[in-house]
């Protein structure tokens, strides 16, 4: 019992570490690397157009080449690699991973046969262009997945926010987005604050009835600070002149560096596109 609930706290501590440390980087936002130094629309584009060159490509090429572009960053923007590479190999690269291997095989994906495989008596032929075909998704995924958290990282959180309304996406959905951003925080500082407290007070063995209502009262709490906290923000923001868009006080100026990035970019972008067409 006592290792079960050992591996239950484990389990959820390293959850709220996890999700402490990939969702609040600020500190790396704020170093001097070059990205960091970059106009954050401009770096959006860009980021855009390697997306969509890693989405139009035609084989495994183009996204290999972006992908050694996204770590060639991440190492002048001053971001440890081991940081990097465990918050984009993770989660959604893993799970692609498992949904292209049967695309492997000629069941899904017939073709030139490469391998013939008997898993549990059953007689599997694993082709050319189901192999490589998983590659490339695996590949896009990944590659896409790198350069989505890189700009994450890599720029504060209001400023992206307000990148997205330069871009004229709704207020209201970029508010709720910046919400969210700032509360999880506190949420996740509160479930670990409470987890303590009842393992402090009862202890970790206690009967499941007990245990359901404890759970229940903690929910019950949570929503009724959750309310009082909103109300106080509200107010807080009514308070400060809020009219139903935030002023953010950093303005954007685009600079030489920025326009020879982007002049970079959109011909690399285009090369890459035209040389993975016309292969």
């Amino acid at each position: 019992m006592a290792r079960r609930n050992n591996f239950i706290e484990r389990s959820m501590m390293g959850a709220v570490s996890f999700l402490k440390e990939s969702a609040f980087s600020d500190e790396l936002a704020s170093k001097t690397g070059f990205l960091q130094t970059l106009d954050p629309r401009i770096k959006a584009v860009t980021f855009l157009f390697f997306v969509l060159a890693v989405l139009m490509a035609k084989n495994i090429f183009t996204p290999i080449c972006l992908y050694g572009l996204c770590l060639i960053l991440a190492g002048f923007s001053k971001i440890d690699m081991g940081f990097f590479l465990r918050r984009t190999w993770v989660f959604i690269p893993l799970f692609s991973l498992f949904i292209a291997v049967p695309a492997m095989f000629s069941v899904f994906t017939p073709g030139q046969p490469i391998a013939d495989l008997n898993i549990l008596g059953l007689r599997l032929v694993m082709t050319r262009q189901g192999l490589s075909g998983a590659f490339l998704f695996v590949a896009r995924v990944i590659t896409s997945v790198s350069f989505a958290v890189l700009l994450s990282i890599t720029t504060k959180h209001f400023e992206l926010l307000k990148v997205l309304r330069t871009f004229g996406l709704p207020q209201v959905f970029v508010m709720i987005l910046g919400m969210c951003y700032r509360y999880i925080y506190l949420f996740m500082e509160i479930i670990e604050n409470t987890y303590r407290a009842i393992k402090s007070r009862v202890g970790t063995r206690i009967h499941y009835k007990k245990g359901q209502r404890i759970v229940a009262w903690n929910m019950a709490s949570l929503w009724h600070r959750s309310y009082q906290l909103n109300e106080a923000v509200y107010g807080a923001m009514l308070s400060r002149g809020y009219a139903g868009e935030p002023v953010v006080s950093h303005d954007f100026k685009c600079r030489p560096k920025d326009w020879i990035w982007f002049i970079f970019s959109a011909m690399v972008s285009f090369f890459l596109v035209y040389t993975s067409r016309n292969a």
